[in-house]
């Protein structure tokens, strides 16, 4: 499989992905995938699925909006948002991050890495946790 065909079938199933679907992970990362995000690292396609499982479990209706993709050889890089609600009356969040992809000959991702922000795209949302962050934040800026 070619890299694009790959990057396009990992796409639709993160733009698709529910707790009944979770389990296409283990088909598209190789057995021993390495996968490190804010808070897992983990080097097997079974911990992959149960990190995105636990997902489902933690937020409401999450999901993945992919904005923006480059691929060079194996190599990808996807922009995202992270769409979802911690509790279901509760208000829509949004997470932006990046993903590394690279892919196998056999178009099974190998690797992936996560990049986001979590102090200005989740932290920052906690009552107390979250103005102490600002006020550094603003002490920091240079401007």
């Amino acid at each position: 499989m070619d890299s694009r065909a790959a990057l396009h079938r990992l796409e639709t199933a993160f733009s698709t992905l529910r707790p009944d679907t979770v389990g296409v992970i283990r088909e598209l990362y190789a057995d021993h995938a390495w996968f490190k995000d804010p808070f897992n690292e983990v080097h097997d396609s079974a911990a992959i699925e149960r990190i995105f499982a636990h997902m489902f479990e933690q937020l409401v209706e999450p999901r993945f909006v992919i904005v923006e993709r480059t691929l060079e050889g194996r190599d990808a890089w996807l922009a995202w948002n992270l769409d979802y609600r911690v509790r279901a009356a509760g208000p829509q969040r949004r997470i932006h991050g990046a993903s590394h992809l690279v892919f196998g000959e056999d178009g099974r991702v190998l690797r992936h890495r996560d990049y986001w922000d979590t102090a200005e795209e989740l932290y920052e949302s906690v009552p107390l946790l979250g103005s102490v962050l600002r006020m550094i934040k603003s002490r920091l800026r240079a401007s």
